[in-house]
Order: C-alpha cells, then sequence, then structure tokens
C-alpha cells in the first residue's frame, strides 16, 4: 500500500509540474509574437475580444469542451479537471511576469525555449497517466463515437478552431508551422526520456492495458507492453521453434 501511495504522489507531483510548465511555455509563445498553435490561436483571438486574460480564456474553453464530453461519453480524470485549472493560471502568472520581446533573436529564443518546453511537459502530463486534456478527449471521443479516422476528425477540429482564431485576431505565423512540425516528435522524445514503467506485486505494469498504452508511449521502448525484454526474447524464440517443428513434420508425410 506505502509503494502504490508513493507511486500516486510521484505521478500527481509529475502531472502539476507538467501542467504548471506547459501553461508557462505557452505564455513564451504568445510573448514571442510568432505564431500558435491551433487552439491557442483561438485562445489568444477570443482573449482580444472579451474583457478575460488569456489564461481565463483557456480555462473558460477548456471547461466548455469539457462539457462536450457529456454526450460523447467521456470519462475525466484528475489530469482532466487539474488540466482546465492550472495551465491558464500558469500561463496568467507568466505573462504578468515575462516581459515582451522587442528583440528578433529574443522572439525567435522565446519561441524555440516555448515549444520545446512544451514538447517535455506534454511527455510529463501524458506520462503521469491521470486523464487526457478536455481538447484531446474531445477528438479522441469523437473518434470513438463516429468511427471517423483520428486525422481526419483532428485534422479538421483544429483547422476549425485555427480559422476561428485568426478571424478573431489571433496570431498565426511562422511559429505556428514550427510549433505542428516539432511537437510531435518532440513529445515522443521527451516520453521515451522521462517514462517508465510502473511495476506492481504480480511483476506485470500498472496503467491501462497495452492497446491504451501504445498509444502514448513508443513502441521500443524496453516493458511498454507490460513484459520485459528477456521475456519477449524468450517468446520470440520459442515461436520460432514451434514454427519449425511443425514445418519438419509437415516434411515428414
Amino acid at each position: 500500500m506505502a509503494a502504490v501511495n508513493r507511486s500516486l504522489s510521484g505521478r500527481l507531483l509529475r502531472l502539476v509540474v507538467g501542467l504548471w510548465l506547459y501553461g508557462a511555455t505557452m505564455a513564451l509563445l504568445v510573448e514571442a509574437g510568432l505564431g500558435l498553435d491551433p487552439w491557442d490561436v483561438f485562445h489568444e483571438g477570443l482573449a482580444d475580444r472579451l474583457p478575460l486574460t488569456f489564461g481565463q480564456v483557456v480555462i473558460v474553453v477548456g471547461a466548455a469542451v469539457l462539457l462536450l464530453w457529456i454526450p460523447l461519453r467521456q470519462r475525466p480524470g484528475v489530469g482532466t479537471v487539474l488540466n482546465v485549472l492550472l495551465i491558464g493560471i500558469a500561463a496568467d502568472v507568466t505573462l504578468a511576469w515575462v516581459p515582451t520581446p522587442d528583440d528578433l533573436i529574443v522572439q525567435i529564443g522565446f519561441l524555440v525555449v516555448g515549444t520545446v518546453g512544451n514538447g517535455l511537459a506534454g511527455a510529463l502530463y501524458i506520462g503521469a497517466d491521470l486523464g487526457t486534456g478536455p481538447r484531446d478527449g474531445l477528438w479522441s471521443g469523437v473518434v470513438r463515437r463516429t468511427g471517423l479516422s483520428v486525422r481526419l476528425v483532428r485534422t479538421g477540429l483544429e483547422l476549425t478552431v485555427l480559422v476561428l482564431g485568426f478571424v478573431l485576431g489571433g496570431t498565426v505565423g511562422v511559429g505556428t508551422v514550427v510549433y505542428a512540425l516539432a511537437i510531435g516528435p518532440l513529445v515522443q522524445f521527451f516520453l521515451a526520456a522521462t517514462t517508465t514503467p510502473r511495476p506492481c506485486q504480480d511483476g506485470r505494469h500498472h496503467g491501462r492495458d497495452e492497446r491504451d498504452a501504445s498509444a502514448d508511449l513508443p513502441l521500443d521502448r524496453p516493458g511498454v507492453h507490460g513484459v520485459d525484454d528477456r521475456d519477449a526474447r524468450a517468446r520470440g524464440r520459442a515461436a520460432v521453434a514451434g514454427r519449425e517443428r511443425r514445418r519438419l513434420r509437415s516434411l515428414r508425410r
């Protein structure tokens, strides 16, 4: 029980650090002024039109998106709720503390640090495995309920919020392209670097089943699917030996 509690507390710490870092690095991307990811273009556009700060808009939109989970029958976790609250707060704190740069070199630096930091933050809170964010839960819920492809649903959703955000005055630019190209590889890299399997008493691993785990973690990571490399190699050798025995029996016939 103590080991389980320590494991849960460690995951909660990882979640909170990841979400706070995500909001802080999101603010750096806003301050860079070179372009944002689709959802943040939408957030910035709304913040320009409403008497709300950027972070407050992030919270309001997150809560509104979470309501859309109800007809999709998505189940939130503690990470889902903290995602709604912490990212917006961290963004506003950072925006109040970090001045807007005028120098292009500093803007580029903010873009690079913000994008890389966002990748690390995403890996931290995804690896905590305590619930998906409201926006990711929206597209994954639509995929599950409709049977449409992930690519179609996610691309359609993000293009929609990107266009709406741009019309509202959100910043679209080179940073939008850089973020889109870099964030996937960065999250995968940091997931591999920061995520380790959580053993339990029967020698298997805590967390979701193999299908869910393989959606978030690199397939070449040892232990991702609940077995270590030695077991996998042993089963592989047994399978090869079995096929060879069947082939020899067929030749004898």
